[in-house]
């Protein structure tokens, strides 16, 4: 198994800026397997927001992240990061990590095995 653990959330104003982390602890071996981020805002369907393959030389970013978040990695320390600026009140949502079982980026909610618990992140105007 494999345990992932978020951190960073938090509240803002608009036009701020958050970063999350998210370790891996648990099964060893896999610290080279692809790492998402999703979010869940209420009522809403949790949805894709950037994926970075276990190299950390390939991303994928959702239309909404581009240009305002970066997903990055280091595989040392079984983390996985994504920085968040120009936050709006549309980022609202608990996010989540994610680690898939391939090596490639994917935004399919159905490539990735793990799952963390979440970490809150409130955007007010």
């Amino acid at each position: 198994q494999v345990q992932l653990v978020e951190s960073g959330g938090g509240s803002v104003q608009t036009g701020g800026v958050l970063k999350l982390a998210c370790t891996a602890s648990g099964r060893t071996g896999r610290s080279g397997h692809q790492m998402g981020w999703f979010r869940q805002a209420p009522g809403k369907e949790r949805e894709f927001v950037a994926s970075i393959s276990g190299s950390g030389l390939g991303t994928t970013y959702a239309d909404s992240a581009k240009g305002r978040f970066t997903i990055s990695r280091d595989n040392a320390k079984n983390t996985v990061y994504l920085q968040m600026n120009s936050l709006k009140p549309d980022d609202t949502a608990v996010y989540y990590c994610a680690q898939g079982n391939g090596y490639v980026t994917t935004h399919r909610i159905s490539d990735y095995a793990y799952w963390g618990q979440g970490t809150q992140v409130t955007v007010s105007t």
